[in-house]
């Protein structure tokens, strides 16, 4: 067998999918892309990846030779309900940019050190376009709503690149769009009008991005969700779902009778918004922190999500919860809480917010307790 083919064996044999091989040669098409759109994608572009170098990874790796793109399928496992809706399956399969002291992390550095024992050497810190990679080596098509897919996973994949300094085998490219051709469904299901046309998405309106990329200290981001966008959150905390849901090639997958995790089975039954709102510390190490360690590492952005969830959900047995949340430290969380005190409303919602108003010393909250109190 050829060094291709026990890379690829070896890949299947870890775990993943699909492995596919193209050149390590530039996509400038990505990198023009992404600067032709720069107002949306600032908070990108300006980042340590540095994803404008990383989409010609031979001025990174002059040694650089071929792509190495694996395919893994993460809803090989049945999600449960409780979780479905406020996280994203990704999220819940903890496959996505997981630390090598967990199982999926493990199978990456498993990779790199079987390429490494095979005389590869593995390029560090490169950023590539994953999806863009994984078509040019035929591992992957994609769809309207920007999402790869293959046809047995559908969209609920995750991709994973290795840049080697060997002349592989490559495959054929594969950047077709399956999508049915008059087929709007994801364009049309997303809230936010995020997805504004077939592979276009502009992501300062996705939902996901706001959930998890709404930050202080991210060039061009800010921890204040736009009031538009909170409205159409609905219950979702970390990540979404929705144009995925909605997508006709995914159905089969979301259909399927699938094995549940124990994991998730678990966590799912003492997983509610009121305890993420108050956030003790042994609910976000054994309840968040090993589902949701991606992109956030301050508490407060999850408290903010719980509020907002809390609001659009109407239900005023989270008042409670939230008056309470009008005490914590953080401003963000208080602001976010008035926002989802006003949306909820009444006569006792109220009365919060007049209270809250009158102790409250941050010019930013006192601004949406206002904002609040005219809705409420």
């Amino acid at each position: 067998m050829s060094l291709t083919d026990d890379i690829k064996d070896y890949a299947l044999d870890l775990g993943y999918s699909r492995a596919g091989i193209t050149c390590a040669a530039g996509f400038p098409e990505y990198a023009a892309e992404l600067t032709a759109r720069y107002a949306m994608y600032s908070w990108y572009i300006d980042c340590p990846r540095r994803p404008i170098v990383g989409a010609n990874p031979i001025s990174i790796m002059p040694s650089a030779k071929s792509i190495i793109s694996l395919v893994y399928d993460y809803a090989g496992i049945s999600f449960p309900d409780n979780l479905v809706g406020k996280i994203g399956r990704l999220y819940q399969a903890r496959c996505y940019t997981p630390p090598e002291n967990r199982i999926h992390g493990a199978r990456s550095r498993l990779m790199r050190e079987f390429l490494e024992k095979q005389g590869c050497r593995v390029g560090q810190g490169i950023f590539i376009p994953e999806r863009l990679a994984a078509a040019r080596a035929g591992s992957i098509t994609y769809g309207k709503n920007c999402f790869a897919f293959t046809p047995d996973s559908g969209s609920f994949i995750v991709l994973n690149s290795f840049v080697v300094d060997v002349d592989l085998d490559h495959d054929e490219p594969t950047y077709d769009m399956h999508c049915p051709p008059k087929c709007t469904a994801c364009i049309d299901a997303c809230p936010t009008g995020a997805i504004y046309e077939p592979l276009k998405m502009n992501p300062r309106r996705c939902i996901a991005f706001n959930t998890f990329w709404a930050q202080d200290g991210i060039p061009g981001s800010a921890s204040h969700i736009p009031p538009e966008i909170r409205e159409k959150m609905g219950s979702w905390i970390h990540g979404c779902d929705i144009c995925q849901e909605a997508c006709p090639r995914n159905r089969p997958k979301l259909k399927a009778k699938l094995p549940p995790d124990p994991f998730l089975e678990k966590v799912a039954q003492d997983f509610d918004l009121t305890k993420l709102l108050r956030m003790t510390e042994e609910f976000y190490r054994t309840r968040v922190q090993p589902l949701m360690y991606n992109y956030l590492r301050e508490k407060k952005y999850f408290q903010r999500n719980a509020a907002i969830a809390m609001g659009n959900s109407g239900d005023r047995e989270f008042i409670p919860a939230l008056e309470r949340a009008m005490q914590e430290p953080e401003a963000l969380v208080r602001d976010s809480a008035a926002w989802a005190i006003g949306k909820i409303g009444g006569t006792q919602a109220v009365a919060i917010l007049e209270s809250a108003l009158a102790r409250e010393t941050a010019e930013s909250v006192k601004k949406e307790i206002r904002d609040a109190l005219q809705r409420a």
